[in-house]
């Protein structure tokens, strides 16, 4: 288990430290002042990762470090000011970009498992993002028009 958190300690410092630097370029937010925040959502990831693993339920991490973030941001918390405040400061899209590239590096790394799930899967993918682009489109032109901005 020891071996585990210092995995995700460093797993959640490299996701960290890109996270802010994308959160400085794109949203122009220093990092010094996303700094508390950050680490305010990698106690509570870390939290959430401990306790999927020290629980015998079979419930994914996420779940838990969802269940801790909404509990400690609620308003008869004690301190959640402080932490609505300071999370407030890193933007969610900030967050996505090490998010997506480790996924796409996770996928990479393991092509013979992609290979395996046959040509359909390939098919059924990209069928799958095109109706969700396509859908998006026409949701955001619906919209657009029925408010007078296009």
């Amino acid at each position: 288990m020891l071996k585990n958190i210092q995995e995700w300690v460093i797993l959640l410092s490299i996701f960290a430290v890109v996270s802010l630097a994308a959160n400085w370029i794109g949203y122009d937010v220093m990092p010094l002042s996303a700094l508390p925040g950050m680490v305010i959502l990698v106690i509570i990831c870390l939290l959430g990762l401990i306790i999927q693993k020290a629980l015998p339920y079979k419930i994914p991490s996420v779940a838990y470090i969802a269940i801790i973030g909404i509990v400690v941001s609620m308003p008869w918390m004690p301190g959640s000011d402080i932490i609505v405040e300071w999370t407030t400061e890193v933007q969610l899209l900030a967050l996505t970009t090490p998010i997506l590239a480790y996924a796409g590096i996770a996928i990479g790394r393991s092509w013979t498992d992609f290979v395996k799930l046959g040509w359909r899967t390939i098919v059924v993918a990209v069928f799958v993002l095109l109706g969700t682009f396509i859908g998006s489109a026409l949701i955001a032109e619906v919209v657009l028009r029925f408010q007078g901005i296009i």
